[in-house]
């Protein structure tokens, strides 16, 4: 078995309204900080996963992806993977 060191993006899909990355810009411009846009808030999620080899890791992330990090229907996920120790 190896352990990987999993880094997994989870952001919502382009065509998903972004109600708090629209109110962080906002903010941003309120504050002077201009020349920004098209801000969109995500998740990070960091873990380690034990495996016989990179594709079983590799499985095993899509279903924890699909079934819980990330809801399909308006997000989209990827992740890089490392193998540690």
């Amino acid at each position: 078995m190896t352990t990987y060191q999993a880094k997994i993006y989870v952001t919502l899909r382009p065509s998903v309204l972004d109600p708090a990355g629209t109110a962080v810009e906002s903010g941003l411009k309120h504050m002077g900080h201009g020349g920004i846009e098209g801000v969109r808030i995500g998740k990070y999620v960091e873990l380690k996963v034990s495996a016989a080899d990179e594709g079983a890791a590799q499985k095993q992330l899509d279903e924890v992806c699909d079934q819980l990090l990330a809801n399909p229907v308006i997000e989209n996920y990827r992740f890089e993977l490392q193998a540690v120790g």
